[in-house]
């Protein structure tokens, strides 16, 4: 139907126009990334202004780069330039961020179909107790990347000056049969901060074990690899006993560089 006033586009035309669907346009306008310039009252056909095909084409190319709706939304209705810019920088480095993780998977995955690579070496090694500060936490594994700088992050801060150990952390069973679990970061320390702790803080006693040791020096993503290895030692000699999986994370340079390390597998053995 005819419309008098400022140009309309119907939506089949601003479809060809700017590469996206009718069946897109329509579920962008539900969900308020791009409303129309009108809407036919009788009809509910749709109508789009001329200024509104350059927007349109920006958020084609933000869904092909995989931002996620909310995030387009926030793009386009950015109060100014600046805005605008943060949002997208953000997403940008979001996506470096999982490139880089896919790279590393793939070159794993090349590793493992090209050789079968040698495992760590595994010792047995009894391990004191230790006095500690620690964050003790639900987690799910989704989160645990997060959440895990999080709480290292909390403990450097109030454990500097009094730290005199390398940082760990304990996984129960759970954390591995059902991706969550009360996970425990912790950093020892030979006496309590001056000043108290802060509710999410406690101070602990990490118990003494026997334990098999594996050391992963190598990508995060390989991580599984010295698991396997480790946990393929333990049944051989079925030596397994009950308790949480623990990790240390040996600095390999500033120690608050929380990313700067090594990581020690400590998987619990019969003494």
């Amino acid at each position: 139907m005819p419309m008098s006033g400022p140009t309309r586009i119907p939506i089949g035309d601003f479809a060809r126009m700017t590469y996206l669907s009718v069946k897109a346009l329509r579920h962008y306008h539900d969900v308020g990334v791009l409303e129309p310039a009108a809407v036919d009252p009788a009809t509910g056909y749709r109508f789009y202004a001329p200024s509104q095909v350059g927007p349109a084409q920006m958020v084609r190319r933000l869904r092909d780069l995989g931002m996620p709706l909310d995030a387009v939304r926030d793009v386009l209705r950015a109060p100014d330039a600046a805005a605008r810019d943060t949002a997208l920088v953000a997403h940008l480095r979001r996506m470096e961020e999982e490139l880089a993780r896919t790279q590393q998977t793939v070159a794993s995955l090349r590793t493992l179909l090209q050789q079968s690579p040698p495992g760590p070496a595994v010792e047995r090694r009894e391990i004191a107790p230790a006095r500690a500060l620690a964050v003790v936490e639900h987690v799910r594994g989704e989160d645990a990347v997060a959440w895990w700088m999080g709480a290292f992050t909390l403990l450097h801060r109030l454990a500097r000056g009094v730290r005199c150990g390398p940082d760990g952390a304990l996984f129960p069973q759970a954390f591995f049969e059902d991706e969550q679990g009360a996970v425990t970061a912790f950093v020892p320390v030979h006496r309590s901060p001056a000043g108290g702790l802060p509710e999410r803080v406690t101070e602990i006693v990490v118990p003494g074990i026997t334990a098999a040791v594996a050391v992963h020096d190598g990508p995060f993503g390989d991580l599984d690899r010295t698991y396997g290895a480790l946990g393929t030692w333990v049944l051989d000699r079925a030596a397994g006993a009950d308790g949480p999986i623990r990790e240390y994370y040996l600095p390999t340079g500033d120690p608050d560089d929380l990313l700067a390390h090594t990581t020690e597998v400590c998987w619990p053995v019969r003494p």
